[in-house]
């Protein structure tokens, strides 16, 4: 593939199932030309109550197939994901590899020097210590609060965001916060800033949220500008979705965290996904 026939390649996302509609929310807003590929995992989520090996397989499985597709750059935008499995993406990808957790740590220590924040994330990705032990070696400083919050994710999935259940799960894991005197939280999963309302409400419009998403569509185009790789076009983009699991169902509820009508949603059984791993090659 030339130089030229790249630039008009599309931006591979992958995530275990909704939640990733936010990062390519943002990114569409900054780069509304570019043309985008989106997989969600929706046969095997969630992933923050798999084991590593697991979530590694299946993230190199994920990346494997969007390869097939003719991405120009991949985006990570599933934090477990991330936590158990970026490097070994970016190991065995030939093209630019962006986690999402990379922009979670950049935002944090860029808007604190010091105080107190918190990082909410799925039991796997807390458990990882990713965002703690590299929040740290950048900014020693900051007092960090790690709660993983397992139910936020299959909330989101159902259709609960708006839900008084949803008020009552929020309010539950984040009691530990109160009266703490936090400074900002860190939404350290792509679902949880359909939650973020709820969240705010809970601890305060003093604390400041944080939403990585931003910043990954931010780097996404910082990294296609530098390779030379943004498309040049001003037609409309062309968006491409597939799941591994219930189509209808991410076309019916995508909608709305995407901001975006979702016309059609490809199944990718979860077996044929297997089936493109033989091009990579990769150790649990």
């Amino acid at each position: 593939m030339t130089q030229l026939d790249q630039r008009f390649g599309s931006i591979g996302i992958f995530d275990s199932g909704f939640g990733g509609l936010t990062v390519m929310r943002a990114i569409r807003e900054l780069m509304p030309f570019e043309n985008i590929i989106y997989f969600g995992d929706t046969a095997r989520l969630p992933y923050g109550s798999k084991s590593s090996e697991t979530i590694l397989r299946y993230s190199l499985e994920n990346a494997s197939f969007l390869s097939t597709q003719g991405i120009k750059v991949l985006v990570i935008a599933c934090n477990t994901s991330c936590s158990a499995a970026l490097e070994q993406v970016r190991n065995s990808s030939d093209i630019p590899v962006i986690g999402i957790t990379e922009q979670g740590v950049e935002e944090v220590t860029r808007l604190f020097s010091h105080g107190k924040v918190a990082i909410l994330g799925t039991r796997a990705t807390i458990t990882s210590g990713v965002y703690q032990h590299q929040i740290l070696s950048r900014s020693s400083n900051l007092e960090l609060y790690s709660i993983s919050c397992p139910l936020f994710v299959p909330l989101v999935e159902e259709g609960y965001v708006e839900h008084p259940m949803s008020a009552l799960v929020v309010q539950e894991y984040l009691r530990p916060l109160k009266n703490r005197g936090i400074n900002g939280v860190l939404l350290g999963c792509t679902h949880y800033p359909l939650l973020q309302s709820t969240i705010q409400h809970e601890l305060g419009t003093e604390v400041l949220l944080i939403d990585p998403a931003i910043a990954c569509a931010g780097k996404t185009r910082m990294v296609l500008a530098e390779k030379t790789l943004l498309n040049p076009s001003t037609c409309l983009p062309h968006y491409q979705f597939f799941v591994s699991d219930d189509p209808e169902k991410f076309r019916l509820l995508g909608k709305t965290f995407l901001n975006y009508p979702i016309e059609h949603v490809q199944q990718k059984l979860v077996n044929c996904i297997n089936q493109t791993l033989h091009s990579i090659n990769y150790t649990v």
